[in-house]
């Protein structure tokens, strides 16, 4: 086996058990924090010296949550509380939940009282960026840095945010570098291996992954580049998956040429500026999310998506619509006027967190890949 396909064995088999990470990182001594998506101040955990974990829901039936939160709430929502109630994530010192849309917080209020042995700390992002709003948040961060100090049982200096910032920094580059080697690698980069190294991120120590990440790079870049045959597409939304949907992908013979998913590249895509002030730099990030859950009256993210399509020359866009989610609903007439001005057609699929709902995309999938890679040739 070569070195490349052990780092990608290595990070699939993470990003499909990362309860395995959570179970080593207690057995080293490691206190974990879980976090919710999509955005938490994840450099102040690692600041404090513990790890932060994602938390993206699974593939799961929904039983104890149906006593919290109604059937049309969003599925990442249920199934990371039903993973809360029902004990999978025993083990985890705190949780952080951004409250950035109406079901993440009610989330946290469900949270405190139906897992009221892991500690919950609430993230409040503001919707006015402007310098008002970043002031505001720097003094949000200063209060859940206080709340970590009490888990992690002592101080966050400023040298231990500085240094965890420039850790996210390198990380980010490294992602960013990656998803650009592997467009052109599909041959060895396949849809689900993709979004396995992508996802992976979630489950380990950024220093640890950022070096396996950019091994793996350098490991693609000795490798020839495949002339595709076959579709180019875009992936937009929250997540890509589940699995069997990225299979699908592949089996029709399409590539993911890039992406804008929430769970993926979207959080690569604004740095952390530098400066003197830590959390200052940190709340200044906000200013450059571009995301469907942050207010964004110019669409910037779909603007820039399409600049993305239009340079890479895609033959589709694939919406990986979850299921529930106002805010990507409202964009989507928005990036189909768009897309149809380049003449890029776009499906839009409804993603769930229920096992077994994958096979039904089959058909609109092939017809999808049919049709684009037709009119390729």
């Amino acid at each position: 086996m070569s070195r490349l396909e052990q780092i990608i064995e290595q990070l699939m088999k993470i990003s499909h058990d990362p309860r395995k990470q959570l179970e080593r990182y207690q057995s080293e001594g490691k206190k974990v924090v879980g976090c919710f998506p999509p955005y938490t101040p994840q450099e102040l955990v690692m600041a404090a010296g513990m790890v932060p974990m994602g938390i993206w829901g699974s593939q799961t039936e929904s039983y104890q949550v149906r006593a919290y939160v109604p059937a049309f709430c969003c599925p990442i929502m249920q199934s990371s509380l039903e993973m809360g109630l029902n004990g999978s994530m025993k083990g985890l010192s705190a949780v952080m939940i951004p409250a950035i849309c109406d079901a993440l917080r009610c989330i946290t209020q469900n949270w405190k009282v139906g897992v009221p042995d892991i500690p919950m700390i609430p993230v409040t992002y503001p919707q006015n960026r402007t310098d008002a709003g970043i002031q505001f948040l720097k003094s949000e961060y200063e209060v859940i840095r206080a709340r970590l100090e009490k888990v992690a049982g002592h101080p966050i200096t400023e040298e231990d945010l500085k240094a965890a910032l420039e850790i996210s920094r390198q990380h980010s580059r490294a992602m960013l570098e990656f998803a650009e080697e592997a467009r052109k690698h599909p041959d060895r980069i396949t849809p689900i291996i993709r979004h396995s190294v992508m996802k992976s991120a979630w489950f380990m120590e950024k220093k640890e992954h950022l070096a396996l990440v950019k091994e793996l790079t350098e490991e693609l870049k000795k490798e020839p580049e495949c002339d595709w045959k076959g579709g180019r597409v875009i992936l937009s939304g929250i997540t890509g998956e589940p699995d069997e949907l990225l299979k699908l992908l592949e089996e029709y013979g399409l590539m993911v040429d890039s992406d804008d998913l929430a769970q993926e590249s979207r959080q690569y895509t604004a740095e952390i500026p530098e400066g003197d002030d830590a959390l200052l730099c940190l709340a200044e990030q906000w200013k450059d999310r571009k995301c469907s859950l942050v207010h964004d009256t110019e669409k910037t993210r779909l603007v820039r998506m399409c600049e993305t399509a239009k340079e890479h020359q895609v033959q589709g866009v694939i919406t990986c619509m979850m299921k529930f989610c106002d805010q990507e609903e409202y964009d989507l007439p928005v990036m189909n006027a768009m897309m149809k001005k380049l003449e890029i057609p776009v499906l839009a699929l409804e993603i769930d967190q229920q096992p077994g709902t994958a096979e039904q995309l089959r058909t609109r999938i092939q017809t999808f890949a049919e049709m684009i890679c037709n009119s390729k040739k």
